[in-house]
Formats: structure tokens, C-alpha cells, sequence
């Protein structure tokens, strides 16, 4: 039987997501399962572009952070993780008022990890899926990372 992460590293992966520049898109962690998260950004002017459809950045940028969160959830706490690479398709414009983001890992292997990103966009009263992402994903340990100053 596989051992589910425990509630205390639950919490702190669920407010660990949301800093930097996920911070300053708005993008929340609403639920976080052992090798699964759902994120939530409610929509302002800001995420939008030129024809006032939500910019593909801001759904590329949700899959890739929740799928990496996902992927946080299965490595031991002293492991990092990076994304090595990931594809997105648009499948349709986003307009709506929410998107949710729900990634789950599909390949949980030693060092690399594969997530599958889909992000849905909540307009009016229906959920439509807009993005489907394939996330390649890859554990680090802490002391090979770098910190980088900040000027």
C-alpha cells in the first residue's frame, strides 16, 4: 500500500504554491492529494489579452507550477523539483471568470516525473476544457540547487 503524504506536508506544499510570481497571477491551491492539485484563478483584466480572451501565458504558467506541485507531493522533503520540459495544447479560448487547473503525476519514477495538466474554464454555469498539458518533470536534491542572488 502506497504511504499518502502526511497532513502537515499537505498544508505546507498547498502554501508553499502560492509565492513569487504564481503569487502575483492570483493562482491558489484549492486541493492537494498524493500525486494530484487543483488550482483556482479567478479572472481579472490583468489575464487578459488583446481581444479579451485569457492570455495563454497564465494557462501555461497554471499547468506547468500544478503539475510541479503534484509532483512535490511524491519526493521526499529534502527533494526539489524542476520542470525539464512541457507542451501545451489550447484547445479552445478562455474567456470565462475561473480557471481551474487540475494536474495529476501519469509517471512517477526515480528522478523524472510526468505530469498531465488540464485547465478548464468556468463560464457561466458549465466547465469547459480549454488546455491539456504533458509536463516533464525532475527531482532534485536541495543541496545541488543554487541559490540565485537577487539584484
Amino acid at each position: 500500500m502506497e504511504k499518502s503524504p502526511d497532513l502537515e506536508r499537505l498544508q505546507f506544499l498547498k502554501k508553499d504554491y502560492s509565492q513569487g510570481f504564481i503569487a502575483d497571477c492570483g493562482i491558489e491551491a484549492t486541493t492537494y492529494q498524493r500525486g494530484y492539485l487543483e488550482s483556482r484563478l479567478k479572472i481579472s483584466t490583468r489575464h487578459r489579452q488583446q481581444d479579451n480572451y485569457i492570455h495563454a501565458g497564465i494557462l501555461a504558467a497554471m499547468s506547468d507550477h500544478t503539475a510541479g506541485y503534484a509532483a512535490y507531493s511524491l519526493v521526499a522533503e529534502e527533494m526539489r523539483i524542476l520542470t525539464v520540459e512541457f507542451k501545451i495544447n489550447i484547445l479552445q479560448p478562455a474567456y470565462g471568470h475561473t480557471l481551474i487547473c487540475k494536474s495529476r503525476i501519469i509517471r512517477e519514477g526515480g528522478q523524472i516525473l510526468i505530469g498531465e495538466s488540464e485547465v478548464f474554464d468556468q463560464r457561466n454555469d458549465e466547465e469547459v476544457l480549454v488546455s491539456k498539458a504533458l509536463v516533464t518533470l525532475m527531482a532534485v536534491h536541495q543541496s545541488k540547487i543554487k541559490p540565485v542572488p537577487i539584484s
